[in-house]
């Protein structure tokens, strides 16, 4: 059987020359391969037209993570904080999110894309954890690798039956986080500060999104297990 297209969102940026590239982290296509997929990186400048087109060939996509999500998107307080927003990287994931929704096409959501995925269909964030959330832990750590914190997850959740187990330890690289909740979404995991770090759709076949990033921990089985399961739907 062929191995299943898995799209994988990029961000825009320059190189040392100051010209416009398109990126992501290695570790994404990484986990996408080992998983069994084929990554197919998804460039944010693409026509309407030809992104659509596009969308039309995945059996899957990954929405990645990075900079911040426009407030034009979502009701959300302004702060200093705020960093990296690429509107053309937010028009372009924003659609393909819910496309994904409105043709049950599967998709994993990581960091940035949980908070697209909330925003999308009509949640807000939390622009800064830490003035915004009383007594939370250090969630905008810088080391990929670190193990931040616990998570408990839902036992009678999607992602508690891929991961096998319902208490993961995971890495924290990000300073927003969901606020009000998308109507259409459901809660699956926490933090121990309350923090929401996992949401899933109950009636889309493969609709998950994590705050953490897996990607970086593929060394523990349970984050195998979740890019495993995403890579096996796709390519249902």
């Amino acid at each position: 059987m062929a191995k299943p297209f898995i799209g994988i969102t990029t961000y825009n940026t320059k190189n040392k020359f100051e010209r416009d590239i398109a990126a992501v982290q290695h570790t994404y296509i990484r986990a996408v391969t080992q998983a069994g997929g084929i990554p197919i990186l998804i460039p944010a400048i693409l026509p309407e037209d030809d992104l659509n087109e596009l969308y039309s060939h995945l059996q899957g996509i990954l929405f990645s993570g990075g900079g911040d999500i426009s407030l034009k998107y979502f009701d959300g307080v302004q702060h200093s904080s705020i960093h990296e927003v690429d509107e053309a990287r937010d028009v372009t994931e924003l659609s393909l999110l819910r496309q994904s929704v409105q043709h049950e096409k599967p998709f994993l959501a990581i960091c940035r894309g949980l908070q697209v995925m909330n925003v999308a269909l009509g949640g807000t964030l939390h622009t800064h954890i830490p003035d915004q959330i009383p007594n939370s832990l250090k969630h905008d750590n810088e080391e990929f690798t670190l193990i931040s914190h616990p998570i408990n997850i839902n036992e009678d959740s999607k992602m508690a039956e891929i991961f096998g187990e319902t208490l993961l330890h995971v890495n924290s690289l990000h300073h927003q986080a969901i606020k009000d909740l998308a109507s259409n979404l459901r809660i699956v995991g926490h933090a121990p500060d309350g923090v929401i770090e996992a949401v899933e759709i109950p009636e889309h076949p493969y609709a998950l999104g994590v705050q953490w990033h897996p990607e970086w921990l593929t060394d523990q089985i349970p984050m195998q297990k979740l890019f495993k399961s995403f890579v096996d739907a796709a390519e249902k």
